[in-house]
């Protein structure tokens, strides 16, 4: 498939009358993909007990092997999780923090990782430290500067977002990498949403750890993520929940940690597959263009700015929106539903430094069209 626009809709569940600008919210799984599961379901179904002990083990391990592979790893330093939001938390949940040690993140991290990584902290009498980045951002330097300007000896992790979820920024991971290490910490990567929207080489991005998702932008049926580690780091990490490979290294503890629906992990290849025959590179490339370009054209008409230069843009992007349309976060919630139920709009909104945001999102069955509905939406919104 070479040509992208509104008649790929067939190949997702999609609403018809929606308009989905959310594709990084929650991903789309392909009907494809959803026919695969199908199927996976039905053979463990036909004898649970024998899929689960004697044709699971082995079928998790090629499932590994071939994302290693895709993301420029090995298959005995990755493990399946059910987010990145999980890989995180059993990171997290995994460090031997002292009294005083810090964990440096960013304010625009993902909410609810910087909230695991307070929970871990305040357990073991640490502190989270923020970086304030620069929004919108002008170049890689100021976010450099902004993660160097806390790093101090007490910094035991630094968690980075390779893509920011509430501007769609992509982060220059390893340059971010060495600063940490430099000053002693070791770095959690976030890449929630770069399996399918960069290309990746794990080993590449510095990262200790590196937890990412395939049910957004590789096509995977949710819930479905990774957790990678690197070297001494497989030796720290621990699944959230212990159970009968505790002590036999990352790949046992992490494959079988008590009963669950496998067939989102057995689908992967699956994503994968169809992420290839949508042009795969080359579908990225015109998600990221279709993004900022479509960012750019919000900007102007509503005179505000996007969040971030086209070099440092992937699929999606945000948008300041015009002053005054919203006044604080809980009013940003109330214009999304509004978009939502009053107008079939799907899209993420944000609140940061007395400024509302929108993200929007392009994949392949995306058009301007749907971004003109949008700028309609807005307008009649502020007409009220």
């Amino acid at each position: 498939m070479t040509s992208y626009g509104a008649h790929l809709r067939q190949f997702w569940p999609l609403d018809p009358d929606v308009t989905y600008l959310n594709h990084g919210g929650y991903g789309v799984t392909p009907h494809d993909v959803l026919a695969l599961q199908a199927i996976w379901r039905e053979r463990i179904e036909k004898n649970p007990t024998r899929f689960m002990t004697a044709e699971y083990p082995a079928a998790i391990r090629q499932v590994a092997a071939v994302l290693a592979r895709y993301v420029g790893a090995q298959a005995d330093e990755l493990v399946l999780v059910d987010n990145a939001t999980s890989g995180c938390n059993a990171v997290l949940r995994s460090l031997d923090l002292k009294p005083g040690d810090e964990i440096l993140t960013t304010n625009l991290a993902y909410g609810a990782i910087t909230k695991a990584a307070r929970y871990a902290a305040e357990r073991a009498g640490a502190l989270v430290v923020i970086a304030d980045l620069p929004l919108p951002a002008e170049d890689e330097d100021g976010i450099a500067a902004a993660l160097a300007l806390h790093l101090t000896g007490k910094t035991r992790l630094v968690i980075l977002d390779h893509i920011l979820s509430p501007t769609g920024l992509v982060m220059p991971a390893r340059r971010l990498a060495d600063l940490a290490h430099d000053a002693g910490a070791r770095v959690l990567v976030d890449g929630a949403h770069a399996p399918g929207n960069l290309l990746l080489n794990l080993p590449a991005t510095g990262a200790d750890w590196y937890v990412a998702n395939c049910h957004k932008w590789l096509f995977a049926p949710r819930a479905c993520g990774f957790l990678w580690a690197a070297g001494t780091a497989r030796e720290m990490v621990h699944p959230l929940s212990m159970s009968h490979g505790y002590g036999q290294g990352m790949v046992a503890e992490f494959d079988w940690t008590g009963t669950r629906d496998p067939s989102a992990f057995l689908s992967i290849p699956a994503g994968l597959a169809f992420h290839e025959r949508l042009g795969g590179a080359a579908l990225m490339a015109h998600n990221a263009e279709m993004a900022h370009g479509a960012a750019r054209r919000l900007a102007e008409l509503w005179d505000t700015e996007v969040a971030m230069p086209s070099d440092m843009c992937a699929a999606m992007a945000g948008i300041r929106l015009p002053a005054g349309l919203v006044d604080s976060m809980a009013e940003a919630a109330a214009l999304r539903t509004w978009l939502s139920e009053e107008r079939k709009i799907e899209v993420a909104l944000s609140y940061y430094d007395d400024a509302a945001w929108v993200r929007i999102a392009a994949q392949a069955y995306n058009e301007e069209s749907d971004y003109d509905a949008l700028s309609e939406a807005i307008a009649a919104f502020r007409a009220r």
